[in-house]
């Protein structure tokens, strides 16, 4: 893939739809510690990055809306080094947390939150390399 700056590298980019922009920019970066690395006007979209992974935060125009209440239409899976310590500080920015860390027999500690537009994000840290025969899966073509 050719490198363009005004983009972010990673191959999935999921584009989240908010009430106001600047604000959920604030949030995510206080709670989850996603880091602002394009503005694109000043209340229209931004881009995040997180490690090697991005989110694009878009304004609500036309038939784009955030998540209905009691809804969930999608996850966005982020991979930390610490869950724990990760959920606590969503917490304490005022993350709804839906699911505690929790230890999963394929070898992550993963938590559930809400963010206050009602995008749910999953948290996931490894514990071990787990091949996905142990639990129940199936490898179906190599990474």
């Amino acid at each position: 893939m050719k490198p363009n700056r005004s983009i972010p590298a990673s191959t999935v980019i999921p584009v989240l739809i908010y009430p106001d922009v600047r604000e959920a920019v604030a949030w995510l970066g206080a709670a989850f510690g996603l880091v602002e690395r394009v503005r694109i006007g000043e209340d229209h979209r931004a881009q995040l990055s997180f490690g090697d992974g991005a989110v694009i935060v878009g304004d609500v125009r036309h038939d784009r809306r955030p998540p209905r209440p009691g809804e969930v239409t999608h996850s966005v899976m982020v991979r930390v080094e610490n869950a724990g310590a990760h959920c606590e500080r969503a917490r304490e920015h005022g993350a709804r947390i839906v699911m505690e860390p929790t230890d999963f027999e394929y070898g992550e500690r993963q938590y559930a939150a809400e963010d206050p537009a009602g995008h749910q994000w999953t948290f996931s840290e490894t514990l071990a390399d787990v091949a996905p025969e142990e639990w129940g899966g199936t490898s179906v073509a190599p990474d």
